[in-house]
């Protein structure tokens, strides 16, 4: 009796034991999820010009104002962001919550689909881990995951599926294949629409589909490939047929690419690299990485050379098993994408000058981090319980690697809520500037380009903004309307930040006109009424 007791029990344990990673990952992602949302509800990471401009986009298309396919003032990044919130505007209204939780959806469904992909390459008890990290989030990463910035939330997702959906048309787990290519199509149509800082992903994705698939590609499932890729990419292919000389998006990008003519040094861009790679993977906070966080960039390196070993090793092992050959070039194909990455960012001389800023263009390296972290996690996990004792060296070093990241994570997401209360300041300050314009009046301003667009949807466009220079010349106007409609205002007002060189210029030209004006303090910024009319020069 005791041994057919015994037996159940067992096996309910045995069950509960399979299911533990599921949901270890189930947990981790539901508080990364809500811590998410709980900073969303306070407003930060704090709003700027070039969000509340996707926001605008977002405005218009639920207003019937506008379909545009390229973010205002741009020739290649879309705003399908837009179109996810413009539903929401819509129904409640603009606002900075009603943009961002799409964002936080679509961090949702990352998460989801890297479990799996996660586990289908590797292991379920590393795609739990793999997941707790994701789940982290310092400043400089939950910026790019849950603010609109364009093509970093929706990119990720769209490989991690693309990636999903050519493993198991791969394995043969899927009944109607003809949609599932279609889908894949569109995916990568959609990703290249929103931002082409992805291509070295889809790249990946399409070696994989080729090993997977590459026959039946050649008949009706490559025409429904193509049918959704020409689908998703519609809006760019549509633009691109009426642009003019100049103005495609190609020729668009090749431009930004070559940074203007701008040069750096070699040993300069790679000082810049080694300080973004632990911004972007989330190890130190925005402020800075220390010597101690830029480490991480080398181990990063050599990691990728030696998962790029294992990969090929358990190619050539299971060069007759479909699955683990299929496996395998995955998991290469994770590894090369992120090499280009690197390549592309170290090659840019802005790399450089902007590290701090331009980190941001490293966050897609997220969907690699499991294929890049795979051979710490395989290291310890097959020294326990080895007798000999370089495994066990081995083995506890790479488990003490690990654990040093997860603390960095840790500490640098500490330091980011710490520094709740002064995000939420600043972000206070510029919606109050917006409210007491609105109460004095005054509709129509010139000012710099990180307070025009931002204070423009902060007032729901009863403040018009039209940019200026540091030396109070004509400035970037993504949305050329507002300064049309500030240009034809007879007493338009002029708006800064204390302190700042813009206002320093503002000052000297009144000086140099011998012109006065009224100062009004609000807050962190001043407010100008010149006297006499006063337009940029």
């Amino acid at each position: 009796m005791s041994v057919s007791l015994a037996e159940p029990v067992q096996r309910s344990m045995t069950k509960i034991r399979s299911h533990l990673p599921a949901l270890a990952a189930l947990l981790f992602g539901a508080l990364g999820v809500l811590y998410r949302l709980a900073l969303i509800l306070m407003g930060v990471p704090g709003s700027n010009s070039d969000e509340a401009t996707f926001g605008l986009a977002a405005k218009h298309i639920a207003e019937g104002r506008h379909t545009p396919i390229f973010l205002y003032g741009q020739h290649y990044m879309g705003v399908l962001e837009s179109y996810l919130a413009a539903p929401l505007f819509a129904v409640f209204g603009p606002s900075w919550v009603a943009l961002r939780i799409p964002l936080l959806v679509l961090y949702a469904l990352f998460l989801f689909a890297m479990y799996h992909l996660v586990r289908r390459l590797y292991s379920p008890v590393f795609a739990a881990i793999v997941i707790g990290l994701l789940s982290l989030g310092s400043e400089r990463v939950v910026r790019d995951q849950i603010t609109a910035v364009g093509g970093r939330a929706e990119n990720k997702v769209a490989v991690v599926l693309v990636l999903l959906l050519t493993l198991a048309l791969a394995s043969g787990t899927v009944r109607h294949r003809l949609p599932a290519y279609g889908m894949v199509g569109l995916l990568a149509g959609l990703a290249l629409w929103s931002d082409w800082l992805v291509l070295p992903y889809l790249a990946a994705a399409a070696v994989v589909l080729l090993v997977a698939s590459g026959r039946e590609l050649w008949g009706r499932a490559g025409a429904a490939l193509t049918g959704g890729l020409v689908l998703g990419g519609l809006p760019v292919i549509i633009y691109n047929l009426r642009a003019g000389p100049g103005e495609d998006s190609w020729t668009v990008l090749w431009g930004l690419a070559d940074s203007g003519g701008l040069t750096a040094p070699l040993r300069q861009r790679w000082d810049g690299l080694v300080e973004s790679v632990p911004l972007a993977t989330g190890l130190c906070p925005s402020s800075g990485c220390t010597g101690l966080h830029q480490w991480f960039t080398y181990l990063y390196l050599a990691l990728l050379v030696v998962a790029a070993a294992l990969a090929v090793h358990a190619l050539r092992r299971d060069r007759r098993d479909r699955d683990g050959r299929i496996r395998a070039v995955t998991q290469l194909a994770l590894l090369a994408a992120a090499a280009l990455t690197l390549y592309a960012y170290l090659r840019n001389p802005t790399t450089a000058t902007e590290p701090l800023a331009n980190a941001r263009y490293l966050s897609v390296l997220q969907i690699s981090l499991p294929a890049v972290l795979w051979p710490l996690y395989a290291a310890g996990r097959h020294s326990w319980g080895m007798l000999d004792t370089n495994h066990r060296i081995v083995g506890n070093l790479a488990n003490n690697v690990v654990g040093v990241i997860v603390l960095l994570s840790v500490i640098s997401t500490g330091m980011f809520v710490r520094d709740l209360d002064k995000l939420q300041q600043e972000e206070t300050q510029a919606r109050l500037l917006g409210e007491r314009l609105q109460e004095l009046g005054v509709h129509h301003v010139y000012s710099e380009y990180w307070i025009c667009n931002r204070l423009v949807f902060n007032t729901n466009e009863n403040v018009l903004c039209a940019v200026i220079g540091e030396t109070v010349g004509r400035g970037l106007d993504r949305y050329p309307p507002y300064r049309e409609q500030v240009d034809r205002e007879p007493s338009p007002a002029f708006v800064f930040q204390s302190g700042t060189i813009f206002e320093e210029g503002f000052r000297r030209l009144l000086d140099d006109g011998d012109l006065d004006a009224t100062v009004t303090e609000i807050g962190r910024y001043r407010l100008y009424q010149p006297e006499q009319e006063l337009r940029p020069r």
